[in-house]
């Protein structure tokens, strides 16, 4: 329960993959540990345009399928994926301009700074603005920082 907010069930973690869990296509030192450990309280899900062709590496590390995006409308692509799985259920990851309509859709979005850059849009479509990939995925591990975070 979140004061001013209410009650967040996350069934669901949407991640976006170049720039918020990878770097130049290399997987973020930590992040496999991080995503593993989350995986028994949610699904995760990846969704990528596969932008350094590195993506079936990233998927092998983390024993997930990520989901390919086609090229063109790549921000409605990530939008309607949340909502087809619920979006009351969804938390999502990102820092792309592409993100901005999924972090905007999902019941909990968060926005990340990186290495490859942080859209606006996608700062000003998030719920909550995390410095880097670990502290966002934290959260879930320490849902009381998120409560402090959120709370109104």
């Amino acid at each position: 329960m979140v004061p001013g907010c209410g009650n967040y069930t996350f069934k669901h973690l949407v991640l976006d993959v170049n720039g918020t869990i990878a770097v130049d296509g290399q997987l973020i030192d930590g992040v496999l540990k991080r995503i593993s450990q989350l995986r028994s309280k949610m699904e995760v899900h990846l969704l990528t345009a596969n932008t350094h062709g590195q993506q079936d590496k990233i998927d092998h590390y983390l024993n997930l399928s990520s989901v390919r995006l086609t090229k063109g409308g790549e921000a409605n692509q990530k939008a309607q994926f949340v909502r087809e799985l619920g979006k009351e259920y969804v938390a999502a990851i990102g820092q792309g301009a592409n993100d901005a309509e999924m972090l905007k859709t999902a019941q909990l979005g968060i926005c990340v700074l990186s290495e490859e850059g942080t859209a606006k849009s996608a700062l000003d479509a998030c719920d909550l603005l995390c410095p880097n990939i670990h502290s966002a995925l934290d959260l879930f591990e320490n849902p009381l920082r998120m409560i402090a975070s959120l709370r109104r």
